[in-house]
């Protein structure tokens, strides 16, 4: 039988995490703020879409999110993921240098325009891949992490399994269409690698915010207009051929929420830009970032039985944020489950129970809850009088 032990009123100021606590052990109760109204989300103009709460994966919009598209040079965030993944794994250096392929040298669309037979720094076709999109440097990379372009897309495939990419199939490293085959990607999992990109290469991030990169004497513009138009934005990459449209996967960060947005199949460059706009525009409006507990904070204490100690602490091990409408903080509550009867011996860290946060009945969180801290197994005396209590308070129903 579970037993609810706390309903706690949760706060948007951790300082009054433990009064909100404390009210409702005492039996008094906290004012909910008012129910938020938020309007439908605006009608995006693109075949698939998708917006994700970077920090919480929580998804704010999506239609069609879930369908293989030709995802053009959204291709190469894949192919940047590799490429630092392989220096964070100590395989790949920024100094080291790439011999330049005909292949890569020959590739078409746009370009970083490297020489045949040159070398070229890692740093340099970094740039020249989330920069300048360019499709020599794509092959260029693939080609000297994997020995060719082939092998490397099958790496790619391998890295999106890891990733959880279902809808995704990767044929080569450019994002070029051919005749015969082109990549294909969902909105989400698109979503779920820009998040992986964010989250884990955060020291390599920032290149995505460059606004223009001249190689070989040749300077280029970043092809994210947003990154000129919105103060917000800080990334990541577009993508355009004849079978995906124009495409976008964007992030941009305000007051303490960073969004992920991903739009494929608009139909011109502006059209791409106005159409993510319009979804971080309602994300950021609309719905907040909130931290709900920090890490190793404490929830509530229950009786242990036949311990050294009479209670134990309960509480969360790792900091925990959700996505909630804005203003909303206030209105959530949490229960925390556990058994009725504890027992000694517990060990720190254990599973106690789960702790449910809820916005107007929706779960917004659930969470294990742990123990804070060892109870040891107490003497012969205090095991027999603990036994005697229960006994007898399941005999009388006390």
């Amino acid at each position: 039988m579970l037993l609810k032990n706390a309903i706690i009123q949760l706060f948007t100021a951790s300082k009054f995490r433990g009064v909100a606590l404390l009210c409702v052990l005492l039996g008094f109760s906290a004012q909910a703020s008012a129910q938020s109204i938020i309007p439908r989300a605006p009608e995006i103009a693109a075949t698939s879409y998708i917006l994700m709460d970077a920090r919480t994966g929580h998804i704010i919009v999506e239609e069609n999110a879930d369908e293989p598209l030709p995802p053009a040079s959204l291709t190469k965030i894949m192919t940047a993921y590799i490429a630092i993944e392989e220096i964070i794994n100590g395989n790949l250096s920024l100094r080291d240098e790439v011999h330049i392929s005909e292949k890569a040298w020959r590739m078409e669309g746009s370009k970083m325009f490297v020489g045949v037979n040159t070398q070229v720094s890692v740093e340099d076709l970094l740039r020249g891949i989330i920069i300048q999109s360019g499709n020599d440097s794509s092959v260029a990379i693939a080609e000297h992490i994997a020995g060719s372009e082939e092998a490397f897309a099958d790496m790619m495939n391998q890295y999106g399994e890891v990733l959880g990419l279902t809808n995704s199939f990767f044929m080569n490293s450019s994002g070029l269409d051919t005749e015969l085959y082109y990549n294909t990607m969902s909105a989400r999992d698109l979503a779920i690698l820009a998040q992986a990109s964010i989250t884990r290469h955060d020291d390599y991030y920032p290149m995505y915010a460059e606004r223009e990169f001249t190689y070989n004497g040749i300077r280029q513009s970043n092809r994210n207009t947003l990154l000129f138009r919105d103060r917000n934005v800080d990334g990541m990459k577009t993508g355009w051929t004849d079978a995906a449209g124009f495409c976008l996967v964007a992030s941009a960060e305000r007051d303490g929420m960073r969004l992920i947005s991903v739009v494929m199949g608009t139909a011109s460059e502006e059209a791409r830009a106005i159409e993510t706009q319009k979804l971080m525009t309602y994300g950021f409006r609309y719905f907040e970032t909130h931290k709900l507990y920090d890490s190793s904070q404490i929830l509530t204490n229950v009786p242990v039985w036949s311990g050294d100690l009479n209670a134990v602490d309960l509480g969360i091990q790792d900091e925990v944020y959700v996505t909630i409408p804005r203003g909303q903080a206030e209105s959530m509550q949490a229960t925390v489950d556990v058994d009725e009867i504890i027992m000694a011996p517990l060990n720190s860290g254990q599973i106690m129970g789960v702790v449910n946060v809820t916005l107007d009945n929706d779960i917004v969180y659930s969470g294990d809850v742990i123990a804070m801290q060892e109870i040891q197994q107490g003497g012969v005396f205090k095991r027999f009088i603990d036994w005697l209590t229960l006994l007898f308070s399941s005999m009388f129903g006390g």
